[in-house]
């Protein structure tokens, strides 16, 4: 009760004795049901002035519906449990562990995938600078006899695969037997990895000498995959000059005379298309050779074919 409701009361209670001359038993009727009526009513009205430095606070609404959240109920330490995760949270600040890690494998993942499209789509743009207008700069059509007899356009012995042409002579001493024990590991490593998509393609630059059964036994010491063309000596030149291969043979030669060959040193890549991709040369190794194929092979969209 407050101190204004006692003074009133007691003032009240004076001032009824005095100016009323009544008996105790009516005063204590009147202090017994009217002075409490009257000091509950002053307390009441007390407790609702407010200052204007401190608004009063409204009652909560027992019928007000709550609406749905999906915010964390925050307790007394906030979203944390004790004070002790408060704390460290507070003082690692707002990265941890996990988010470092998080942070430190999506910016690997983007490395990555950028690095490896800038790989692609340089590789996209140095094959197509090797495109001339309406035909290829280096390859184009031609029409050979293989190690069987069989007269075979660049089309049939492409078979919708990637080819890989090689330019040399049986007669060689060294660097063509070198040269094709490499090309038979890196077609071992191709087709390892994708399958029979790639065939190898042995061009004769001595077709003097190299006739379909030469080829024949000469390639059967190096991989039974690899196809062996020639042709008369118009023909190899005409398929040499669509390379742009070096061809140094001798016209009109004699049966058993003897002469050297000089040729180009490289492996030409082509596309299904018949369309230059990009020529390796010695400076690769077997094993890169293979990587840099795979890669052109997986980077072709168009129809591929990969079975035997």
């Amino acid at each position: 009760m407050s101190t204004l409701a006692k003074s009133i009361s007691r003032s009240s209670m004076a001032g009824a004795k005095q100016a009323l001359n009544v008996s105790a038993p009516v005063l204590r009727l009147y202090e017994n049901t009217l002075v409490p009526v009257v000091r509950r009513r002053i307390s009441t009205g007390c407790r609702q002035q407010t200052s204007p430095l401190r608004p009063a606070i409204s009652s909560p609404q027992p019928n007000v519906t709550r609406t749905f959240s999906t915010s964390p109920h925050l307790g007394k330490w906030g979203i944390f449990k004790t004070v002790q995760e408060a704390e460290a949270r507070h003082k690692s600040g707002p990265f941890s562990f996990r988010a470092g890690a998080l942070f430190v494998l999506t910016g690997v993942g983007l490395y990555s995938y950028f690095t490896y499209e800038k790989g692609r789509m340089e590789r996209m743009r140095v094959t197509e600078s090797h495109k001339g207008v309406g035909k290829a700069r280096i390859g184009g059509e031609f029409t050979l006899t293989n190690q069987n007899g069989e007269r075979l356009t660049d089309k049939e012995v492409r078979d919708g695969k990637f080819s890989l042409v090689y330019f040399g002579f049986t007669h060689c001493p060294d660097i063509c037997p070198e040269e094709l024990d490499k090309m038979a590991v890196m077609i071992d490593k191709v087709h390892e990895k994708r399958g029979k998509s790639l065939q190898p393609i042995f061009i004769t630059c001595d077709p003097a000498r190299d006739t379909p059964k030469v080829m024949k036994e000469y390639l059967n010491e190096f991989h039974p995959a690899l196809i062996g063309l020639t042709g008369t000596y118009d023909e190899i030149k005409d398929v040499c000059k669509k390379y742009r291969v070096y061809f140094s043979t001798p016209r009109d030669l004699k049966e058993g005379m003897d002469y050297l060959v000089d040729h180009s040193i490289y492996f030409y890549l082509m596309d299904p298309d018949g369309n230059f991709v990009e020529a390796l040369g010695r400076q690769h190794t077997a094993q890169q050779a293979a990587d840099i194929i795979n890669t052109h092979i997986g980077d072709w969209n168009g129809p591929l074919k990969n079975d035997a």
